[in-house]
């Protein structure tokens, strides 16, 4: 007998604020995120204005949000944002 993993995928989103999202997941939870604090770096940089971060799409190939400058956030990090919070709180990226 084999077990299957199943991962879990972003179903479907609605902006709810500047830097938020309600985010649906394929396990059914769904979570409001605020990214404010993640949008550091310089990969991530053109997320911090409303215009650019209201750009966001599903991929739905990967169940992964993204925006067209190609950064994204994985489905796993979304579905546990609580988790790596701090750690985008705490993350200092050099910029250039």
């Amino acid at each position: 007998m084999t077990m299957t993993q199943e991962y879990i995928r972003v179903t479907d989103f609605k902006q709810t604020g500047e830097h938020s999202l309600l985010v649906k997941f394929s396990d059914g939870f769904s979570r409001e995120i605020d990214f404010t604090p993640a949008l550091k770096g310089n990969s991530l940089k053109p997320l911090r204005q409303p215009e650019f971060f209201s750009q966001v799409k599903l991929d739905k190939a990967r169940g992964a949000l993204e925006w067209p400058n190609e950064a994204d956030f994985d489905p796993e990090t979304l579905h546990n944002w609580p988790q790596y919070l701090k750690a985008f709180k705490n993350w200092h990226p050099i910029e250039t």
